[in-house]
């Protein structure tokens, strides 16, 4: 199954107050393993850039000036998603400025039973644990040194690891226990490999029955056990 793991960088908190998207970054999955195909792009927002949101993701209004509007790009990037489902972290936010974004360009919304939450999977699978992006990366393993500041595709793919962890890890479907359904999916890739049959002259197997003189010994070693176990 195709999908799409994204996370997005804006100028705050609420789209219906004015805040904007400035980026997005997006990992393509198929079968919970990423393709390498990758959507990324900034956008100039037409508006300032808060200090506290350039603090957590470093873009300023400068450097956002002379980059596309999301309305220029809007095409090619509803051709990357296509009708793959779509997971974000806190995906309700993710949506909120995606769809308001698409809706300033006449464009219609993506429908949110395509949304797929982690924060929610996490939750789940991990109650009363902290679910930040952090948090489950330290939880998985999973480096994030190079996470300095916040970044669409950085944190996309970082999200896509969080991801398949969160539905199984890498032996998907052998936990130990069954999920809430009392079944478990089973999805495994199995590698075989032929390797040519060494050149050499074929030998008969080895006669392994026993000798008469083999059996007579055992039957007399078997007479002398006293108060066999099986009676």
């Amino acid at each position: 199954m195709r999908e799409i793991v994204f996370d997005t960088e804006t100028t705050g908190l609420d789209p219906k107050t004015g805040d904007r998207m400035v980026e997005i970054g997006c990992v393509e999955m198929v079968n919970l393993v990423p393709t390498g195909a990758t959507y990324h792009a900034y956008f100039n927002p037409e508006r300032d850039m808060p200090a506290g949101a350039e603090a957590v993701h470093g873009l300023s209004a400068a450097f956002l000036s002379d980059k596309p509007l999301f309305a220029d790009l809007a095409e090619e990037f509803l051709a990357f998603i296509g009708d793959a489902p779509l997971v974000a972290h806190n995906a309700g936010f993710d949506f909120g400025f995606l769809n308001s974004e698409l809706t300033l360009c006449g464009r219609d919304p993506v429908c949110t039973s395509r949304m797929v939450d982690t924060v929610a999977l996490a939750r789940k699978r991990h109650p009363g644990a902290k679910l930040s992006l952090d948090a489950l990366c330290s939880r998985y393993g999973i480096d994030r040194s190079h996470r300095v500041k916040h970044g669409a595709l950085l944190d996309a793919e970082l999200l896509a690891q969080v991801y398949v962890e969160l539905k199984g890890g890498r032996q998907i479907g052998l936990e130990l226990a069954a999920e809430a359904t009392g079944t478990i999916e089973v999805q495994a890739e199995v590698a075989v490999v032929v390797r040519p049959a060494p050149d050499r002259p074929r030998r008969e197997p080895r006669p392994h029955a026993p000798t008469e003189e083999e059996l007579a010994r055992h039957r007399e070693f078997m007479a002398g056990i006293e108060n066999p176990l099986w009676g």
